[in-house]
């Protein structure tokens, strides 16, 4: 069960629950709205009908009828599986869920394949996802029940999910960002925090200093769409090679030849999804699993290393 946010106020059912269950999709929602498997209030609404905020919303998934995406022996590395849940390191570059010119090669394709199942999960168990060409670990739920589950743990906010993040600059100490992000006012592609977007908090401690940047480790409170991208954007700290909130990239004075072409040859944002825990659905005992950066940035952060590094006081 979950509840209609007050800054929904107003709109359609089918796009309040897009927002409160970004999981599924607004076709998917809207099917199971018609189907009776929505309650709003304990009554059976209509997609169109307006929403007050605040209302009380029950949503039961359904198993898909058929499999609507293509399996794909595509590498997928998995930090551990049973029969109930999969959690699964992925790679930067993959695409999690197919979309307008990525329907193929994407996770998802690669969850059907090594395990069938899945095909009869909505988003094939997928629960949360990351953006293209962040890395680290994610949860798939193989059975209905998993499934449910867990999206209850995400949107009470009991899973717990932790990224190292490389930003431009050095941060003198960690803190909070509580600021909303909505859709950019001008450039309806990208995110920002806006006056009347969604809550999103975001805690960020420092890890380490080197030499003009600071690699961070940060902990979602809220998952809005490139959370963290936008929010030490916002701080003047934005992500290394982000190439949509980066910005024009800072070269500290005395980089070496070497520290500017590791730098260049960054062409994604440093963000790796490193800490993932959660209660296992069927058990109910307490889980996490931590895996390190992927070979790309591991090999960033050893560069700056070798530059010349400012002493990094303790983790704040």
């Amino acid at each position: 069960m979950g509840v209609i946010p007050q800054e929904a106020a107003g709109v359609r059912l089918d796009q309040a629950l897009v927002r409160l269950y970004p999981q599924y999709s607004r076709s998917r929602l809207q099917q199971w709205i018609r189907q009776g498997q929505v309650t709003l209030d304990g009554r059976h609404p209509r997609p169109r009908d307006r929403v007050r905020g605040g209302e009380a919303v029950t949503v039961v998934p359904q198993a898909e009828a058929a499999q609507e995406h293509q399996a794909q022996a595509l590498p997928l590395s998995l930090s551990y599986e049973d029969e109930y849940i999969l959690v699964v390191d992925k790679a930067p570059g993959m695409v999690v869920h197919p979309a307008a010119g990525n329907w193929e090669g994407t996770l998802l394709n690669a969850l059907l394949h090594h395990a069938p199942e899945l095909a009869t999960v909505p988003q094939a168990g997928l629960v949360h996802r990351l953006d293209k060409d962040t890395s680290g670990l994610l949860v798939v739920a193989r059975t209905l029940p998993a499934h449910r589950h867990l999206v209850e743990q995400l949107q009470a906010r009991e899973m717990k999910r932790e990224y190292l993040a490389l930003v431009q600059g050095t941060l003198v100490s960690g803190g909070t960002v509580d600021a909303p992000v909505g859709r950019h006012p001008r450039h309806r592609t990208r995110m920002a925090v806006v006056p009347g977007g969604r809550s999103a908090v975001t805690h960020y401690r420092v890890v380490e200093r080197l030499a003009g940047y600071t690699l961070v480790r940060v902990r979602l409170e809220t998952g809005r769409t490139h959370q963290i991208r936008v929010h030490m954007a916002h701080l003047g700290h934005p992500l290394v090679g982000d190439p949509v909130y980066g910005g024009r990239r800072r070269l500290p004075p005395g980089a070496s030849p070497e520290w500017v072409s590791a730098l260049h040859a960054f062409r994604r944002q440093a963000l790796h999804a490193a800490t993932l825990g959660l209660v296992h659905p069927a058990h109910g005992r307490e889980m996490s699993w931590t895996v390190a950066p992927p070979a790309d940035m591991a090999a960033l952060m050893a560069q700056l290393r070798r530059a010349v590094a400012v002493p990094a006081g303790p983790a704040v």
